[in-house]
């Protein structure tokens, strides 16, 4: 029997486990500590309806079968105004985002029907002063480097908190 649930699904690629700790490490350090209850991530899908779960996580099972892991770049710092983000350049993340997405249009959020900007937040729900401060040190000394993308996950949004749903590994 399936238990229907209400909250949100969240989709998320995920990182290599060496480039899960390094950003991992970052928002512990610059991430105010009463709002760090999540691993560092790359939102691919904020809110899709729970109700279609089963044909959402069909899809991306075939996806992450039928795919090799997407190359991927951090490219840039990003300042979000009140917070820091690193900038993901992956043409092929997108297109497989855009896979789910034209799948999916019909139930996709404002939110999640433009063209994301892929990042990883380190810093957030700061005061922009602090979060210029921390961009304009980090900014000073980035260089570009590769990242690893190794599946895709699902998430129930719990207000704040996120429930795991499972994780899905693309092709090595």
């Amino acid at each position: 029997m399936t238990i229907l649930r209400s909250e949100p699904i969240i989709i998320t690629a995920m990182m290599g486990p060496e480039d899960q700790s390094f950003f991992n490490k970052l928002r512990r350090q610059y991430f105010p500590p009463e709002r760090n209850y999540l691993d560092a991530h790359i939102t691919l899908f904020h809110h899709l309806p729970p109700a279609h779960w089963p044909e959402i996580k069909r899809h991306i099972i075939a996806l992450t079968k039928e795919y090799e892991a997407p190359l991927a770049r951090v490219d840039r710092m990003l300042n979000l105004g009140r917070g820091v983000a690193f900038r993901i350049d992956s043409p092929e993340l997108l297109a497989v985002r855009s896979m789910v997405a034209e799948n999916f249009a019909s139930l996709l959020v404002p939110q999640d029907q433009s063209k994301p900007r892929l990042h990883i937040t380190i810093q957030n729900k700061v005061k922009p002063n602090a979060a210029k401060l921390l961009f304009d040190a980090l900014d000073a000394d980035f260089e570009t480097f590769s990242l690893s993308i190794i599946g895709l996950s699902a998430y129930y949004y719990m207000g704040g908190p996120w429930e795991k749903i499972g994780h899905w590994y693309f092709q090595q």
